[in-house]
């Protein structure tokens, strides 16, 4: 057994997402970001394939966005209420990370491990975020399944696809815990 490191236990059990609509600026700084994503870049990954990448998306690039997936609601007739909340991540956001899911051809490494090493990179940035600090949210919504976003948008190749959009900025509050899920419930030992 190694070292405990009960302060990053306790984080773990502690940690929780802030509102994305509750993020404001000041936002990190290149430095700052550079250091979480290479956080969010220690995660299991068969093969080291590194079936992800990242587009660190500043207030230009969101506003852009913002305007592109109010068009893409608009072309598919999309209810008003559902647009807004796709085109609203990103006109509000005042940073986010969009977490690229990339997956590579190999005949050893099965589509769903790197599907899941996707999603181990936004769950990794996300506590990154958390743990230096900055309030931080995982949102996908819509715009991340739209293929005509991702690839005008974001410049998405066909084969990739959105694991996440983890915006970070400054906390304006900090709402209630959820409830969380009750391990006896949840866990069942098997011992034989």
């Amino acid at each position: 057994m190694t070292e405990p490191l009960p302060p990053a236990l306790d984080f773990l059990l502690t940690r929780r997402s802030r509102p994305a609509k509750l993020l404001a600026e000041p936002v990190p700084d290149r430095e700052a970001m550079a250091l979480m994503l290479r956080a969010a870049m220690r995660v299991p990954d068969h093969g080291k394939l590194e079936p992800w990448r990242f587009l660190v998306l500043t207030r230009p690039a969101l506003d852009r966005l913002a305007a592109l997936a109010g068009d893409c609601a608009a072309a598919q007739d999309m209810d008003a209420d559902r647009a807004e909340k796709g085109r609203s991540q990103f006109a509000q956001s005042p940073l986010a990370v969009a977490v690229v899911a990339s997956p590579r051809a190999s005949d050893r490494i099965p589509a769903v491990e790197q599907t899941l090493s996707a999603g181990a990179a936004c769950l990794s940035l996300l506590n990154a975020a958390l743990a230096a600090g900055w309030g931080a949210s995982w949102l996908t919504g819509w715009p991340a399944y739209d293929r005509t976003f991702v690839e005008q948008g974001l410049g998405l190749a066909p084969q990739e696809w959105i694991a996440g959009f983890i915006h970070i900025g400054t906390a304006q509050a900090i709402p209630a815990d959820r409830p969380r899920p009750d391990p006896a419930e949840r866990v069942r030992w098997i011992e034989s």
